[in-house]
Formats: structure tokens, C-alpha cells, sequence
């Protein structure tokens, strides 16, 4: 999948002064620790993962079944405050074509984004569905989130 820029600024809370004030040959660790518990809180599926930070960029490397479980942990680390780059090596056991991404700007909504990608604002749900469980409601979206933005086929 490659390398995906988030806005390093923007997104979840994750990282505590634990990972902050800790000396700076420990911090990547625990922020590293930090995101892997998030990945397991969200419930996001996997059969092995690693994840690596070097400063604020992050690498993934393991095995998933699926090409949307590898968009979905690439988007709920990437969409942490602190997160500049997420670098994806995971291999994927069954590849389908890439989701789409889309950053949300201000003042945009679900619907708006979904008639600029589908043509229809009512397939607003197909967008929310695809970014479960990191979004849990279709209005509490902001500004600089990454979101996948699936094929109609999925």
C-alpha cells in the first residue's frame, strides 16, 4: 500500500505525558505500544502486526486477511495526533483493489463527500460503514481526518 502523510496536528488523543516525558530512547516504544493498544481497542482484525515509530513517522509490517483491514489500521494510527506518515509493509492474504482516501476539510460533511466521489449525497452511509469503528457517528467527522472511501463493489 505505501506511504500515506496524515496531518501530524489533527486527530485522536492517544499519547499520554507518559509517552511525552519519557527519555527519548523509551518514547518510541511506548508510543509505538500506545498505538498497537488503540488498533486492538478499535477491534481492528489481523494475524500479526509490528509497529515501529522512527520520531513521528510509524511502519507497519504483519499479515491481514483482507485489504480493508490493512486500510483500517493504516487510517486508526495515521488519524492520532502526533502521526505525520504512515508507512504500510503489512502483506495482505487476499489483495483487492485500494479504497480511495479523502482528508476532510472544513466544512465538509459525509453526504458532501459522498456525492464527489459517487455522485449521489445518499451514499453518505457506504463512506461511514467503511470507517467503522473509527467513526462512530456519521456527523462527528473534522477537519484533516484521513477517511478510506471504498469502491461501490465492496
Amino acid at each position: 500500500m505505501g506511504l500515506f502523510s496524515f496531518i501530524k496536528d489533527a486527530g485522536k488523543k492517544i499519547f499520554g505525558s507518559k509517552e511525552a516525558e519519557a527519555p527519548t530512547e523509551e518514547r518510541a516504544e511506548l508510543k509505538a505500544s500506545a498505538l498497537l493498544e488503540h488498533v486492538k481497542a478499535l477491534g481492528l482484525k489481523y494475524k500479526t502486526i509490528k509497529i515501529r515509530l522512527v520520531g513521528d513517522d510509524v511502519t507497519l509490517e504483519g499479515e491481514v486477511e483482507a485489504q480493508e483491514d490493512a486500510e483500517k489500521i493504516v487510517l486508526a494510527v495515521g488519524n492520532v495526533e502526533g502521526v505525520d506518515t504512515v508507512d504500510n509493509l503489512m502483506t495482505v492474504a487476499d489483495p483487492k483493489p485500494e479504497a480511495q482516501y479523502h482528508t476532510v476539510e472544513k466544512g465538509e460533511w459525509l453526504s458532501k463527500i459522498a456525492k464527489k466521489y459517487y455522485g449521489d449525497a445518499n451514499k453518505y452511509n457506504v463512506i461511514f460503514e467503511a470507517n467503522k469503528p473509527m467513526l462512530e457517528h456519521p456527523d462527528k467527522i473534522y477537519p484533516g481526518q484521513v477517511l478510506r472511501i471504498p469502491n461501490l463493489e465492496e
